[in-house]
């Protein structure tokens, strides 16, 4: 039985300057087509059963960059809707609503325009996609599924994999161009790795903190 491993597309624009992020297809900067790339070492020798990549471009650019080249297009991998918030950091938010939360609130509808969802929407699309990799899941000959999709989305399919509801996905922290690992052990669903990352040195622009390091943590 394989592991699922989830990608985080590589840093665009929009991750630099904390923007939400959902159906507009912003590209990758430079950094993140190399955060891309560097996923690709971290898979090597791994028995890939199946790849599947959300429909935006920045997340198959990544699929491509990472030597994914055959993986499949799933819809369900979509980020979360933000609706009202797309394009707007969670700072221009809580100047209106200071006690606004992600994994508690939702996002709202633009009226007449793109819709918001909830965490529980969120949750029943990650549910969808467990259910389309069952059988590689529960096939103890089976190789690894890959998927390379978004961060708040994974984040929330993770929490649904180890049987947490949606709003655990806040637990998850999962940087761009990096990997998390979900297994098994007794039968069971669990984190076997998270935040991984080819090591490189640190990219630092004028007026913005360096990135914050990651680590891996090996159950």
């Amino acid at each position: 039985m394989g592991d699922l491993l989830l990608v985080r597309h590589g840093e665009t624009p929009w991750t630099v300057s904390r923007r939400h992020t959902s159906f507009t297809d912003v590209p990758l900067t430079a950094h993140g087509e190399e955060q891309a790339r560097g996923v690709a070492p971290l898979l090597a020798g791994r028995p890939i059963a199946a790849t599947f990549v959300s429909p935006l471009g920045r997340a198959r650019r990544t699929a491509h960059l990472a030597g994914l080249a055959d993986a499949e297009t799933l819809p369900e991998l979509h980020e979360w809707h933000y609706g009202a918030y797309e394009g707007i950091t969670t700072a221009d938010i809580h100047r209106t609503r200071p006690d606004w939360n992600l994994w508690t609130d939702g996002t709202p509808s633009v009226p007449g325009g793109a819709a918001g969802e909830t965490p529980e929407a969120v949750g029943f699309r990650a549910d969808r996609v467990l259910a389309r990799l069952e059988p590689w899941l529960t096939d103890p000959d089976a190789g690894d599924v890959v998927l390379v999709a978004h961060g708040h989305f994974l984040r929330v399919l993770t929490a649904r994999r180890l049987g947490l509801p949606p709003g655990a996905g806040a637990l998850f922290a999962l940087g761009t161009g990096a990997i998390g690992r979900l297994g098994t052990e007794h039968g069971r669903p669990v984190l076997t790795a998270w935040n991984i990352t080819t090591p490189r040195p640190a990219v630092v622009r004028p007026g913005i903190p360096s990135p914050a390091k990651t680590h891996s943590c090996p159950a």
